[in-house]
Order: structure tokens, then sequence, then C-alpha cells
């Protein structure tokens, strides 16, 4: 059984890699060529200084190892030009360089270092912990993990892509979504339902609440350098704002998920420890988890929204700009609002969870005795 699981996720993201690749291939010019190599041999090493500065320099033998140049060595200088974060190589690394014909003579440059193998094992590590822990409801977790891979970059993106309502489209993929990892994941029952009519509503008072705000604050979803080279490649086709919203609602869908089956399981274990509880009991004892899972939750999601936004925090923390103009630059706006807003989903999902399940699970615990 394991072995099969195993095989059908190193399969799946084996086809998610090649997927993935071309969607991130960048048109390149006529005269460039991408290209992957392994360092071979470091010919030379120094240090090159220049006014107060000084960098790493190395003369690297490369292997390349795709494209029509598979086989060839070449020789790439590391460092001859000065460059932010230029790193040093040592034999065994494996690297993305860019080749580049000019007039006749081509001229190599080192882009970035290769690092899936890294991100496989982690994901085989990740893989393994899932199943030895989750078990069964782990293996089917997974699956609906897959599924959800295969919603975003079958149909979510695709559809953005040609053109289509980035919100309509996020939406009815998370009705799609919402029942079937549901299912996978916690099986079908009344907690389940609930669980999942919490959530269904929670994401519509969030994006009800996206769309209000995003349109008062003037958000226009370009306040990343990947929004604007996704408007320019494709001609203004994809709806940037429209974009911004649906990443809130996706965002929000994964929070609520978490949020929603925990209320739901909550209950049903009070349920079972006292099964006279009238369903108002059930609410009251089963808020006082719910309101520490909005505490936590809410600081956990202040806490990710910031992580991600870390450098560009460190930018505002030593100028004197004011703080009342920090907060008004889109790139800081734009990631307090969609933390507020998903916040007041998070809120909001918490007490509707509580009450259909605290209905649900009463009726189905009374028809049982």
């Amino acid at each position: 059984m394991l072995r099969k699981v195993l095989l059908f996720f190193i399969i799946f993201f084996l086809f998610f890699d090649s997927t993935v690749s071309v969607l991130a291939q960048s048109p390149a010019l006529e005269h460039e060529e991408r290209l992957e190599g392994e360092v071979v041999a470091v010919l030379e090493e120094k240090t090159i200084i220049e006014n107060t500065s000084s960098r790493p320099y190395q003369k690297l033998e490369i292997l390349v190892t795709s494209n029509g140049k598979k086989g060839d060595k070449i020789i790439v200088e590391n460092g001859k030009i000065e460059q932010i974060g230029l790193k040093k190589y040592k034999v065994g690394d494996k690297m993305i360089i860019t080749a580049i014909d000019d007039n006749g003579e081509n001229q190599y440059f080192i882009n970035d270092s290769i690092r899936r193998d890294q991100i496989y094992q982690l994901f085989i590590v990740f893989l393994v912990a899932v199943i030895v822990v989750g078990g069964l409801r782990g293996v089917l977790a997974l699956v609906g993990m897959v599924i959800t891979f295969a919603v975003i970059f079958l149909f979510i993106l695709p559809q953005i892509i040609s053109g289509k309502d980035p919100v309509l489209v996020s939406i009815l993929a998370s009705l799609f979504i919402i029942p079937i990892t549901f299912i996978l994941s916690h099986g079908v029952s009344r907690k389940t339902f609930s669980a999942m009519i919490g959530t269904v509503l929670g994401l519509i008072i969030t994006g009800v609440f996206a769309t209000i705000f995003v349109d008062a604050a003037r958000l226009t979803g370009f306040s990343s350098e990947e929004a604007s080279f996704l408007a320019n490649m494709n001609s203004g086709s994809v709806n940037i704002r429209g974009l911004l919203l649906a990443g809130i609602i996706l965002g929000a869908l994964g929070v609520l998920d978490d949020i929603t089956i925990s209320q739901a399981s909550v209950i049903q274990e009070i349920k079972k420890s006292s099964s006279n509880l009238s369903p108002f009991q059930l609410y009251k004892k089963a808020m006082v988890v719910g309101r520490d899972h909005i505490s936590s939750m809410v600081n956990t999601l202040f806490l990710v929204y910031t992580g991600a936004s870390l450098p560009l925090l460190l930018l505002f923390i030593n100028s004197t700009v004011s703080f009342e103009t920090v907060v008004n630059y889109e790139i800081i706006a734009e990631e307090i609002i969609r933390t507020l807003i998903a916040s007041i989903g998070l809120i909001a999902a918490v007490p509707i969870t509580t009450v259909i399940a605290s209905l649900l699970i009463a009726k189905e615990r009374k028809k049982i005795n």
C-alpha cells in the first residue's frame, strides 16, 4: 500500500514539475538559451577588490546537462561583473545558465542554483511523516492535496491566463475543492457537512469584504513586479485587480478549512462525553475553544504575512518616512487589508460553524439514542 501511494505521488509530481517548468518559462530572446549544468572543476578562485568593495571571483568548468549542448563542457566566469547576492560554487553544484550568442561568440552567465533535488527530498520526508502519523486519513488528505493542486494548475491558472474573471474562477474552484477535500480527509458525517457549510459561508463573507475594501482602498494589484510582468506578458488580458481578490479568497480557504473542521470536531467530542447537552449548551462550550482558535489563528495570520513581507518592512524601519505614509503604500496596504479580511472571514466562520454543528450533531445523537 505504502509503495503504491509513494509511486502515485512521485509520478504526479514529476508531471507537476514538468508542467510548472513550461508555465514558468518566460519568453526568451532569440539569441538567448537556457541551460542547466554541474560544476566539474574550479579552475581559478580569487577576490576582486574595486574601490572600497570586494567580491569573490571564480572560473568554473561546467558540464552542460540539458538541451542541445548536453554533454558539452563550458567555462563560466562567476563574479567578473559585480552583482547582488553573488554566490561561491564548488564541484558538484548544479545551476541554471544563460547562454547569449554575441555575434557568433557564446557568453555564459549563471542565473541561479538548481534546488529541485532538495525540494523533492523534503517532499518525501513530508509524505512519510503524513502517512506514518496520519495513517489512512493522512493518505486521503494527500490525495485531497493532489486534487487541489490539479484544480489550481489545470483549471484556475489556465482560466485566468485566458482572460476569465479570477474571482469567479476561484469561487467555482473552491466550491469544487471544499467537498472533495473535506470528505477525503474527514469522511462523510454531520461533522464534515457542518464544516463544509461553515467554510462556504466564511468564504462568501471573505469575498464580500475583499470586494468592498479592495475597491474602497483603490488597490490595483500592481504592487509587485510579478503582477506588472504578468500584465505586460499577456497584453493586459489578465485582470490583475481580480487576481488580488482571487488570491485573498484562495488564501482564506486554507485557513477556514482548519478552523471549521476543528470547531465541528470539538462539538462532536463534547457531545460524546455529555450526550444530554442541548444545542445551545453545546454552542456555549464549543465557543470557549472557538475563541481560543480565533485568537491563535489571527496571530498566526499576522505572523505569516509579516514573515513574507519582512525584507520590505526592514526597508522602512530606519526610514524617516512617517507611519501614516508607510501604511499608505500599496505594497504595505495590500498585506494589511489581506490579513484583516482573512481574519474577519475566520472570526465569522467560527460561530457560524459552531451553530450549524451544534444543531446537526445534537440531532444526530438524539436519533441514535
